[in-house]
């Protein structure tokens, strides 16, 4: 096809899609289809890489000998059976070899660890997201101001996130800034008029590489106990990792982990004229969970909610 003519072919198949590409795909465009990646592996003969992984085999000795200025990083050692003039070469070239990890060639369970160990550490610091720069309009008053806990519901927020999250921020409007409180943290939308959508987008400007923690402000039965359940669900693998919601059964983007690879993808969408949370949360790869209690997904919009709220044991 590419001979006849076509630029990018693509083909499907039941078990895997397939495309095939004429034009080179250039370095922002390679990091874009590779977003979702947790590791990358390259031929490091030919191509640069932030680490080595290096495969140690006597018929490739003279092979390595050229090579050794490319042996900046190495991180993991493969070892072939009948390997030891290799070694040998290499305990003069690497004076820390005895501190790399190594694993025989064929033990592909000790290879999946430490990948699998190594992803691990690389695994994003999380920040929190307080959702408070709505207008309220359904509630006649601002939500984020009710003290269900004694104090204002985006403060008590704050304190439930705060033993989760390297930072907590409250997201706002500009004009909200002054409301936010000194003990706190603004976060004033960047990417305007866009609710909930805006308000994340803003916070992945503001430190793209954070995964981010994003809880609306008129949850009064959310807690540590559900807080605590969805840290140890987060897959950081996936775009997000979120509840599954007792009303509906969609995802419930407002309590809801993203990671930094989500960045590019909401922005994507918001090129194609989407800017809803949920949507992106149903076109993509999530990881979504049963909450432990349902009732902490309950949300209070309106003054009826309110009055319902009210009339629960917990604020009785």
């Amino acid at each position: 096809m590419l001979q006849a003519g076509a630029e990018i072919a693509y083909t499907t198949a039941t078990d895997h899609d397939q495309w095939i590409m004429k034009p080179t795909v250039g370095n922002h465009s390679a990091r874009i289809l590779l977003q979702d990646c947790d590791v990358v592996l390259v031929n490091g003969n030919h191509h640069p890489s932030t680490a080595q992984v290096l495969i140690l085999d006597s018929a490739k000795l003279e092979s390595l000998k050229r090579r050794v200025k490319q042996l900046t990083n190495v991180v993991l050692l493969l070892v072939k059976d009948g390997s030891e003039d290799v070694i040998a070469f290499l305990t003069d070239v690497l004076p820390d070899i005895q501190h790399i990890p190594s694993v025989l060639l064929q033990d592909k369970s000790a290879i999946n660890q430490f990948f699998e160990q190594e992803i691990k550490k690389k695994e994003p610091l999380l920040n929190g997201l307080v959702l408070a720069g709505g207008h309220s309009r359904r509630m006649g008053r601002d939500k984020g101001a009710i003290p269900w806990h004694g104090i204002p519901q985006r403060d008590h927020m704050v304190q439930v996130l705060r033993p989760f999250c390297e930072e907590v921020f409250i997201s706002c409007r500009p004009e909200q800034q002054q409301d936010v409180g000194t003990d706190n943290i603004a976060l004033p939308d960047t990417f305007l008029d866009l609710g909930p959508f805006g308000a994340l987008l803003s916070a992945f400007r503001a430190q793209p590489n954070r995964a981010w923690l994003v809880v609306a402000c008129d949850l009064p039965l959310l807690g540590s106990d559900t807080i605590d359940f969805l840290s140890h669900q987060r897959r950081v693998s996936s775009t997000a990792t979120t509840f599954r919601s007792p009303s509906d059964h969609l995802p419930e983007p407002l309590i809801t982990i993203w990671e930094p690879h989500a960045y590019p993808l909401l922005l994507s969408f918001l090129a194609q004229g989407y800017s809803c949370l949920r949507k992106v949360l149903i076109h993509s790869d999530v990881h979504i969970v049963e909450p432990p209690s349902p009732d902490a997904l309950l949300n209070v919009n309106t003054p009826d909610d309110l009055d319902s709220m009210r009339q629960r044991p917990e604020f009785g």
